[in-house]
């Protein structure tokens, strides 16, 4: 398999999926035969209800969020629990990527298991914020199993392609579906029904449901998806179709270092320059509200003596009064200090006077009450 050994970071694989399709099980046997292959992965559990992973996790949000206890707290369901979990997880997902990039040059490989309910994961808040911080940072290549022996029927066959769809144009990521559980069934007839539109077309004319014109409608949709679509047979039982899949992988992974990596960085650039242009809103609005200040450097070197925004905010009062105070002035004939000391002395003298009137209007009293 060219090209995973010359690689400077690992990819990462996000194993989505509907609900009994297979996902743990699939993250367990491409574990085992990477450890068959010395090339043993980083593993990331995201699922905090399963009661136990067949799998050496590295990371388990088991050990960060109870589950149980969030769903006591907060008085929620089992699909509510598992988002809040995730939430609550993605708040501390800075310090999972330290984890990653510590490691990331003893793995190839980091598998990311994800919740049961698909939906939890792929239209969460806190699903898009793990995705994009992986995606930003490492080669992410999103991997979509498939029950295939729940999709020999062409409805539901075309719902899966559907919620394939919908996560490609969400992620933005190079996608891989994987068709499990070919041990039970062969997938020979999913991979021609998506090549082929005539194939496809006749099994839909043996369905007699209502959805069935939806179906056909949706399959010329469709067609284009297909084009570019990477497509496995895999099982996770006996772990056939792993090879071709780590090829894939390999594939999908030159793919974002070819086309999603400079968009991302091209997004990122983006981003910093409105964040600058805010800061510079913000400072040309500060500029203004203290008044107009020459703020080139020009006319900062020509006149050392005025200041920017920046010295009237940290300066107190005058910025001068400090070069004044040190400095003698031989055109100032008022001495400041002699002024205030007189008037403090004559409202002193004020103030004693009055208070000796009082007392001795006191004194006058109590003799006349004493009497002779």
């Amino acid at each position: 398999m060219p090209g995973p050994a010359s690689r400077e970071k690992p990819v990462c694989l996000i194993v989505l999926g509907m609900a009994g399709s297979g996902k743990t099980t699939f993250v367990q046997r491409l574990a085992a035969h990477l450890h068959v292959l010395h090339h043993p992965p980083y593993i990331i559990n995201l699922d905090p209800a399963v009661h136990e992973v067949p799998f050496p996790a590295n990371i388990d949000i088991r050990d960060t969020v109870n589950y149980k206890e969030v769903m006591k707290q907060y008085g929620l369901g089992p699909n509510g629990g598992i988002v809040t979990s995730l939430n609550l997880f993605a708040t501390r997902f800075d310090q999972v990527m330290q984890f990653i990039e510590k490691k990331q040059q003893s793995h190839r490989h980091v598998l990311i298991d994800t919740p049961g309910q698909i939906e939890v994961f792929t239209w969460s808040a806190s699903g898009t914020i793990i995705t994009e911080a992986l995606a930003s940072s490492f080669p992410c290549v999103v991997v979509y199993v498939m029950d295939t022996s729940r999709s020999v029927s062409p409805v539901t066959f075309m719902s899966n392609m559907l919620y394939a769809c919908s996560i490609l144009y969400k992620t933005k990521l190079p996608f891989i579906v994987v068709l499990n559980k070919t041990d039970i069934i062969d997938h020979s007839f999913a991979v021609e029904w998506m090549r082929d539109f005539e194939v496809f077309q006749d099994a839909l004319n043996q369905e007699t449901s209502y959805v069935s014109n939806l179906t056909r409608s949706m399959s010329l949709v469709l067609d284009e998806f297909y084009t570019n679509l990477r497509v496995v047979g895999v099982s996770a039982v006996t772990g056939r179709g792993l090879d071709e899949l780590l090829a894939q992988v390999e594939d999908a992974a030159q793919q974002y270092d070819r086309e999603y990596r400079p968009e991302y960085e091209r997004l990122r650039k983006q981003l910093a320059e409105a964040q600058n242009q805010k800061q510079q809103q913000q400072f040309e609005q500060l500029r203004k509200d203290l008044g107009a200040v020459a703020m080139t450097t020009a006319a900062s070197t020509e006149n050392p003596d005025i200041s920017g925004p920046s010295d009237l905010i940290m300066t107190r009062g005058n910025p001068d009064d400090a070069e004044e105070e040190e400095m003698d002035s031989d055109t100032d004939d008022i001495d400041h200090s002699v002024t205030e000391e007189s008037k403090e002395r004559d409202a002193f003298g004020t103030f004693l006077k009055e208070r000796k009137d009082v007392v001795q209007g006191r004194n006058r009293k109590c003799k006349i009450l004493e009497g002779p």
